[in-house]
């Protein structure tokens, strides 16, 4: 699986209440959670994730409370992929869990910058910057890990493998 995007950028911590706020919880509405993604970080986000589909950030994303809504009002928005230094492990679950790709990468979460075009070669654990003609390598997620995100998440996962 390889995705082929451009990068909005933010920084450190940042949390699930800015990702999605509490307000807006009691709704399970996919769409309706992503027309407020982001929007107490990032007034401009809708515009954005319209050409740029992948998210870097810093340290500790998706801190805070332990909303699966926050992974779906992204992946719902659009986005493909997230690339961070590190991630609050619920989030990092939720996201799996929901078939939103995301990468842990100190190096790529550093030096890559916002609307840099990148690719993400999910099988070979390597993100190239096409922008500065950069490669940073990770681990490769495990193949069933790699499963869950090409099916679109964890319950569309295990129908699939039920049937077979």
């Amino acid at each position: 699986m390889i995705i082929r995007e451009k990068a909005i950028k933010y920084g450190d911590n940042v949390d699930t209440d800015v990702i999605i706020p509490a307000r807006y919880l009691n709704t399970t509405d996919d769409r309706e959670l992503a027309s407020h993604c982001f929007e107490g970080l990032d007034k401009d986000f809708k515009e954005k994730v319209n050409e740029r589909k992948i998210i870097v950030a810093g340290n500790n994303f998706g801190c805070g409370s332990s909303r699966e809504h926050a992974p779906v009002s992204i992946k719902a928005s659009g986005v493909k992929a997230i690339i961070a230094s590190s991630f609050a492990r619920i989030f990092f679950r939720n996201a799996i869990n929901i078939g939103l790709l995301v990468i842990a990468s100190i190096e790529a979460s550093n030096l890559i910058q916002d609307g840099d075009e990148l690719e993400i070669n999910l099988s070979s654990g390597k993100i190239k910057d096409i922008t500065k003609d950069k490669i940073f390598e990770v681990n490769p997620l495990p193949e069933f890990i790699q499963g869950i995100i090409r099916s679109g998440g964890y319950v569309k996962f295990t129908k699939e493998n039920i049937r077979k």
